[in-house]
Formats: structure tokens, C-alpha cells, sequence
């Protein structure tokens, strides 16, 4: 029997190793040892784990917003501010 492929990796673990990578990156970054080339692949790369993460969290909040009321998700009210910013 052939076997499936492996399964997509959860929203929340995928984001996890996202930031991960995306704060071992800035971290590099920062550094300074890295050339002109290195860095803007750095970047680049950067901003695409940036809009992951970002999406990521922008489906969390849907399906919190589902779960909350899923007759109305557009009338619940946004998260407040954590103030850890």
C-alpha cells in the first residue's frame, strides 16, 4: 500500500519555526558580518517569513472570531492590545 506524503505541518507549528527562523535571521543581521549579497537574500527572505507569520496570525484571529460567534465573526471585537509591543 503506498504510503501518503506527510501531512502538512500545523498553522501554529509552522508559524513557530517561521519566527524562529525569522528572529535567528535578524539576529544574523545584526551581527554585521554578513556582506551586501548576504544581506539583502537575508532581507528578502526575511519579509517573506514576516508575511507568513503574518497570515498566519490573521487565521488564528478568523477562527477565533468563528469559534466566538459563528453566526456574526464580522461583529466580534478585536483583541486589545497586548502593551508587550
Amino acid at each position: 500500500m503506498a504510503r501518503n506524503p506527510d501531512p502538512q505541518p500545523s498553522p501554529v507549528a509552522d508559524f513557530e519555526a517561521s519566527l524562529d527562523e525569522l528572529e535567528q535571521l535578524v539576529e544574523k543581521m545584526e551581527h554585521g558580518d554578513m556582506s551586501l549579497e548576504e544581506s539583502l537574500a537575508a532581507y528578502e527572505r526575511g519579509v517573506g517569513l514576516y508575511r507568513k507569520c503574518q497570515g498566519a496570525l490573521e487565521q488564528a484571529e478568523l477562527r477565533v472570531r468563528l469559534l466566538s460567534d459563528p453566526e456574526q465573526p464580522a461583529g466580534a471585537e478585536p483583541f486589545p492590545p497586548s502593551g508587550d509591543a
